[in-house]
Parts: C-alpha cells; structure tokens; sequence
C-alpha cells in the first residue's frame, strides 16, 4: 500500500504552488557605499557581494549544501587566521610548496638582518657622536682655563706665557675645531614624498590583496610630516649658547645673521627710549642742513617743529615771513639756534668743487707751443703780419678790412718748433675780446704801425698786456710804406713805461713788413727765445682743461666753440662742461679745417658737441660722467639767471614816477642777433655805453645766431627794431617781418652799426640808408675762365637780379662776403636785369671765393628821410 502511494506521488505532476513563488535563493547581496575624497567632493558606489555555494559530501555519497548558520562560524575563524596569513608574491605562486617555503623564509630572514643592521649603525652614530660632542667640550674647557691663566698672568704682572705654551694653547684650539668639523651630522629625517613613496603598495602588491580572501580588511598608514630641514648652504642661526671656540672663528661668524626678532627689539627700544625723552621732557637735538635759500615750512619739517612755532621765532627776530617764503641760510641758521638744534650749512656752488683736479707733479710736465696774442690799433697789420707768417689770406674775408673775431691759428717754424697765435680785433668795440685774449695767453705781439705811432687802442692793449703780466714784445710794422718812423715809435713806447732794449730797457722791438714779408724771421726767432726763457710746459695725460676763445651757432653744425687747451688731451667722447652748457665732442676740428682725434696743451681747435653756445672766456673741463656735467651746468646756468634778473630790475617806485614826471622814460626797444659771441659781447657793451639820462636803448633779447619767427614776434610785441649783425633771417621770419612791418637792420661792420645807433638816439638822424632786397640767386656751377676769373652760374629763385645792385654772398645763412656786381649775362650777353625763374652769370669785384650752393642775395640802398 506504501508501495503504491509513493509511486502515485512520484507520478504526480510538476505544478506551482499558489501561495508561494518558484525563485532560486540568491547568491548575491548588493548595497551602495558612499566615497568621500578632498575638497569636499564625495561619490556613491554600488557594491555586490557575492555569497559561495559550499557543499559537503552527504550519507548516501552526494553533495549536499551547507547552511549559512553553519558557514557563520567557519567564516569567523578564517577572518581571524587572515592577519596571520602571508602574503605571497606572485612570482612564487606558481612554485611547489616545499619551495615556495624554503624561498620565503629566506625572504623573511633577509628582512629580520636588515633591520638588525639599521638599528647597529644608529647606535654606533649615537656613540661617535657622544664621544666627538666629549672632545669639543674638553677643548673647549681646556681654552678656557688656558684664556683664564692669561688674564689672570695679565693682571697679576707675570711674565707671559712660552712659545711653547703658545702653540700648545693654538694646538687646542685647532683641536677643538677638527672635532666640531668631524661629527657626524644626524641623519636627515624623511620627506613627505619619500615617506609617501615607502608606504605606497607597488602594483604587484594591490593584486595580492585584491587576490585575498573575501572579508580581508585594508587598513592605512597616516605618517605625520617631518619639520622643514636646512639646506647645506644656508647660513646657521645662532644655536644655543655662544663658546669660545665659537667666538675666536672668524669663518664661523661671517655665516651668522641677525634674527628678526633682534631687529624688532632693537627698534622697540629706539621708539622706547624717544618716548621717554619726550615725557620728560628733553629736547631731541637734530643736525639740520641748511641750503642757500630754504622755504619755513621746509625749515620747519627738517627740525621736526612746527610751522607756526617757527614763524613766530622769525617775527621776534624781526623778519615777517610766512610759511611759504624763503629765507636765506644765515636767518635759518640763528632760527635753528633758538631752537637748539645743530645747523650745517650747504651752498650750491658744492657742485664745482674738485672739478679742475689737482695740481700737477713737476715731473709729469712736458714742454708745449707758446701762445701768442697779436694786439694793437685798427688797421695797424695784425691780421696781415700773421697772414704773412701762415702765408694764408685771411685779412681779405673780414668784413671792411678789420677784423671782428678772435681767431686761433698754429703754425710750424722751419726749426720744427709750434708757435700758437690769437688775432684779437683792434676796433674800440672789441675791448672785452682783447682782454680775453691777454688773459689765455704767453706772450703779446704789440703791432704798431710805424707810420702812425701810437694810437688809442695801442695804449688799451698795453693795459690789457700789463694787467696779464706777460712780456711784450713791440712788432713795428708797414715799415715799407714812406714815411715810417721807427724812432718816433720807440720814443712813444717810453710814455707808457715800455723801455725799449736800444734804450736800456727790457722790450724787444722789431722792425717789420708784412707786405715785403721784412723782418719775420728775426720775430719768429724773438718769439722763441722769450718762450725758452718762460720754460713753459704743461701735463698732457691729464682731462682736458681750456678756454673757450670763440663760439658761434653754424647750420648743420649746432653750436661750435674755438676752444685753446691750456692742460691736458682733449679727446674725441669726452663729456666737459664749458661755462653754463655740456655736452660730448662729436669731432674736433684744427685751424684748417681737418678733423682730428685730439687736442693736445697750446693747441686751438674747434669743438663740435655742444648743447648750447657758451660765452667766450668760459672755462672747459672735462668731466668724467654726463649727470656731473649736467649738474653743474644747470647751476651756473640759475647763477647766470639770478645775476641778469638782478641787473634788470625795474628799480623803485620814487625812481619810475621821477622818471615819468621829467619826461626821460624814453627806451628804444631792440632785439640784437651776431655770428658769434664776441661780436654780440661787443655790440652789447658798446649799446649800453649810449645810454644817457633822457634815452637809451633796451635789449629785450640776444642772441648768437640767424634771425627766426620767434625773434620776429618779440619785436613786433615790442614795437621793436631787430639788428642783425652777419646773419640773416630765414623765409618764415622774413615773411612774417614783411607782414608785420617789423623792421630788420642788417650791418656787417660794427662801426657802422654803432655810429647808426648813436644817431637814432640821438636824435641826428640823416637821411636812411635803407636795403630794398631785390631778390636771391643759388650758384649752381661755377666757371675758371681765363683773363676773366671765376663766373658763376646761377638760376634767380626770387624776385629779379639787377646789374650794378649790391650783392651779399651767403654760406650757411652767414655773410662772408659783400660787394657788388662786376658782370651780370644771359648767354654771351650782358643784360640790365634778370627776372625769377631764368638762368645768368654773375662775376663779383674783387672776389672769387665761390662755390656751388652758395646763395647771392641781391639788394639796392636808398635813401629814406626819418623821423625820431
């Protein structure tokens, strides 16, 4: 029956069964886990766990599922053996047991030995260290008892210790150092990247524990950061207390530095120790620098008191002054006394002192050229005698036959010896450029003319020479011409206190032509006899150091300086100063014209590099930086401005309403412009000697150089009339004169210009003379005919070109040359005029300087009845 039932059963369909579900038991549990990472960032994770099957076999031999509450405590088990497992490498998986065994005690050896020999050799450092720390102190005590006797022997008046004591307290010391250099320096502690390095897992060992047993725990090693160590050449800090040995090593100290918080304290007590002076009371005494002219208030903020304190210091001293004016120094200096401070004065003229260096040693001096300055009355020969000597024909470019600037030439006798000259003019005008030329020089040629003795800028010249204290020499020229009297000469000198050596005297006296070229060597050889007897020498390796003879403003060139070197070498690059300007030499230039590389003592040359036009008789100096030289330029530029503002002052009320009210504030305003320096310098002094009690002339500008729109300006503000003295005025400025009715004088002779203006002052006004420019010409070729001599070719670029008009050669806007028309042709035939835009040859009366790109400016002379 059994029997049956169980077969039925085991018939029976597979079915569901409805209350429940046909699922299989999972395997696999899942869960998330949240990761957190830096900077606040976080992540969410799905995790799976999977679960094994474990079966064991069964009674009847199959295999039957072990349940979980039996796996718990297996599970257990193993989790608590994991720690103690051994992690084997991969590459010794694959090896038998017996072998994987036997390799991985030797691994495990390996590791026990090196740790044994780590902890050994940290021991022994320790134990080298200790000892060496016991050698330097034994030194170091043993230096100290040694220093100890010393002071004691010292001060008890015993004799000092042996030599051998010596050394053997120096063998100490030395000891003592070999053993602070021999210890041992601890062992460095690890980086954090070095310790990151260490304790970071290697691939290979994340994959055994990936490969571990489920449940194994991964824990982590957090190692805190070592401090920050000292690089090797970093200098030490001080460390502990200072020794001896310490102390005594100079090398040691040179490393140390000063701590920050040594610095601290040592401005906590500067503070400090100034708030106790001020609460008791004690006044701070202050070194205050006084300059020339300071502001009150400036005064005030240098002795730390207060404005107002300080103004009413001055108005008990009687200077009523308020907190924004200037004071002088000697008021500022007795306002720092009051207040109990310490004054220092400063000047301003600090800038120039050491600026011509020291004298020079006699041994270092070498002989130089002598320099000579012709001297004497108008029309006597200088220029000519000195042409005769140059055997040059310079007497026939002066405007008028006289000479009208300094000139500086050298020349080379037939014996190999250098004489440097200076031409001075002899005009009465020239008195300021005839003592500059006395003042530079060695020896002056007295140029007298034997037909006409003695005359009033002769006896000048003589002043001049005496004043230099230099010798003269008496050159009796024209003796060629009838009627010279050599003798009347020689008896005229005596009034002047000049004894002639025929006379008894001490003054050389030859007797001279320069035309006939009579007597020049016997002067040449009087010349150098005298500057034989003068032993005359300078230092040539030294700055340069010279005077400024003549300066001019050319086109093209800027401003040039004929400059005589009295010292030293005058290079090209050198940086000067030279009177109120600076600037560097671009080129230097000899009296013929040729470039050269340097200037040595006695000899002239023309300086190209300058800022400005500096005044003749300034001083050259070389200097060794450009800010120098600026400095002290810009000073005596401000010395310069502060003396003519003082000069010009408009005087006092009383003075200006006197004058008013007697009808005599008549001035006759002008703006005056020359070629050079010396010729304004003379115009100038001899404008000024014009001026009387009912009219004088007022200069409202000058200046060196052509006339531009600016000038024009200025007169036509002023009502004032321009004199233009060789230069000429350049197409803006002459149309807008033209424009502007302002009237522009153009002179080439000096005496001309003064007698001119003697007239205009006063009030002797003959019929004008008056330029009516015609119009201008440019040389475009110019032709050597025979028996006819140099013609021009020209093309009129302006206005018309008359025959028989007068004509002014111009080179660079400076005259060189005035005359009149000698031919005037179109083709082969002479014509009466030539208009603008035509072609002509032009010949000039005696005079064929010309050259191409020279312009000729053409102009009539009429007579025009003024007016006062």
């Amino acid at each position: 029956m059994s029997t049956e039932n169980e077969s039925q059963e085991a018939k029976k369909p597979l079915t569901l069964n409805r209350p429940k579900k046909l699922e299989l038991k999972k395997t696999v549990e899942t869960g998330q886990v949240r990761q957190s990472f830096s900077h606040g960032r976080t992540k969410t994770v799905q995790v799976e766990v999977k679960r094994k099957r474990t079966y064991r076999p069964g009674d009847g031999g199959g295999m039957t599922a072990v349940a979980e509450e039996a796996q718990a405590p297996e599970e257990a088990e193993t989790l608590q053996q994991l720690p103690q497992q051994r992690v084997v490498p991969p590459a010794l998986r694959n090896l038998r047991p017996e072998e994987r065994e036997a390799r991985m005690r030797a691994l495990e050896h390996a590791k026990e030995e090196t740790a044994r020999r780590e902890v050994e050799d940290a021991e022994r450092r320790k134990r080298e260290a200790a000892e060496a720390e016991g050698r330097r102190l034994e030194a170091e005590d043993r230096a100290r008892r040694e220093a100890d006797e010393a002071v004691r022997r010292q001060a008890e008046g015993l004799p000092e210790e042996t030599a051998e004591e010596a050394r053997a307290a120096e063998a100490a010391i030395a000891a003592a150092k070999e053993a602070e250099a021999a210890a041992p320096e601890p062992a460095p502690m690890p980086t954090p990247k070095e310790v990151e390095r260490i304790t970071r897992p290697t691939p290979k060992a994340r994959e055994v524990e990936d490969e571990g047993p489920r449940g194994a725990l991964k824990k982590k090693t957090a190692l805190k950061a070592p401090p920050p160590t000292r690089t090797k050449n970093e200098p030490k800090r001080r460390q502990g207390k200072l020794t001896i040995t310490q102390a005594l090593d100079d090398e040691g100290n040179e490393d140390r530095i000063r701590s920050l918080a040594a610095v601290r304290r040592q401005r906590e007590r500067e503070k400090q120790r100034a708030r106790e002076q001020l609460q008791s009371g004690q006044k701070i005494v202050r070194e205050v620098t006084i300059p020339e002219a300071i502001t009150v208030q400036e005064l005030a903020n240098r002795m730390a008191e207060r404005g107002g304190e300080v103004v009413k210091t001055l108005m008990k001293m009687g200077v009523m002054a308020t907190i924004t004016q200037s004071i002088d120094a000697d008021t500022a200096e007795l306002v720092v006394g009051e207040f109990g401070h310490r004054s220092k004065r400063v000047s301003a003229q600090d800038v120039e002192i050491g600026l011509r260096g020291t004298d020079d040693d006699g041994a270092l001096l070498q002989p130089r050229a002598p320099v000579v300055t012709v001297m004497g009355h108008v029309d006597h020969g200088k220029t000519s005698l000195l042409d005769a000597m140059r055997k040059t024909d310079v007497a026939a470019h002066e405007a008028g036959g006289i000479t009208q600037h300094i000139g500086a030439y050298q020349i080379v006798v037939p014996s190999g010896d250098k004489i440097t000259f200076l031409d001075t003019p002899g005009h009465a005008a020239f008195s300021e450029m005839r003592s500059r030329g006395a003042n530079v020089t060695d020896i002056v040629i007295l140029v007298v003319a034997a037909n006409d003795g003695i005359m009033a800028q002769t006896v000048e010249a003589i002043s001049h020479a005496k004043a230099a204290g230099v010798p003269i020499i008496v050159a009796i020229n024209k003796m060629d011409v009838p009627g010279a009297d050599p003798r009347k000469v020689k008896t005229a000198l005596l009034q002047h206190e000049l004894v002639p050596e025929d006379m008894g005297g001490d003054v050389i006296c030859v007797e001279v032509s320069a035309k006939t070229r009579e007597g020049l060597d016997n002067l040449i050889d009087v010349l150098l006899l005298q500057a034989e007897l003068l032993e005359l020498k300078a230092n040539p390796d030294r700055n340069a150091e010279g005077t400024v003879v003549e300066a001019k403003l050319e086109q093209g060139r800027g401003a040039v300086a004929t400059v005589l070197i009295q010292r030293g070498t005058l290079k090209v690059g050198d940086i000067f100063v030279a009177g109120a300007e600076s600037g560097r030499v671009r080129a230097l230039l000899n009296d013929r014209g040729e470039r050269v590389d340097s200037a040595g003592p006695s000899v002239p040359v023309e300086v190209i590099g300058l800022s400005g036009t500096p005044e003749a008789g300034d001083d050259l100096v070389v200097v060794d930086d450009e800010a120098r030289a600026r400095e002290i330029a810009d000073f005596r530029a401000d010395r310069k401005k502060s003396a003519t503002m003082a000069t010009q002052g408009r005087g006092t009320l009383e003075q200006m309403l006197s004058a008013i009210r007697e009808g005599a504030a008549r001035t006759m305003p002008l703006v005056v412009k020359a070629d050079v320096h010396g010729s304004l310098e003379a115009i100038l002094g001899a404008l000024d000697k014009m001026a009387t009690d009912e009219v004088r002339p007022e200069i409202l500008h000058s200046a060196v150089g052509g006339i531009n729109e600016s000038d024009v300006t200025l007169a036509r503000a002023s009502g004032a009339m321009i004199l233009a003295f060789n230069v000429r005025a350049n197409a803006q400025a002459r149309d807008l004169a033209k424009r502007d009715s302002v009237d522009i004088r153009y002179y080439s002779i000096i005496y001309e210009l003064i007698d001119e203006m003697r007239k205009a002052l006063g009030g002797l006004l003959a019929p004008e003379q008056r330029e009516v420019f015609l119009g201008y010409a440019e040389i475009r070729e110019v032709f050597n005919i025979t028996k006819v001599g140099k013609v021009a070719g020209c093309m009129i670029t302006e206005g018309v070109v008359k025959r028989g008009a007068k004509v002014r050669l111009l080179r660079d806007d400076v005259v060189i040359h005035a005359g009149t028309l000698k031919t005037l042709k179109r083709f082969k035939d002479e014509v009466r005029e030539v208009q603008q835009g035509y072609e002509c040859g032009m010949a000039f009366e005696h005079y064929e300087d010309i050259a191409v790109g020279d312009r000729i400016e053409c102009y009539e002379v009429e007579e025009v009845a003024r007016t006062l």
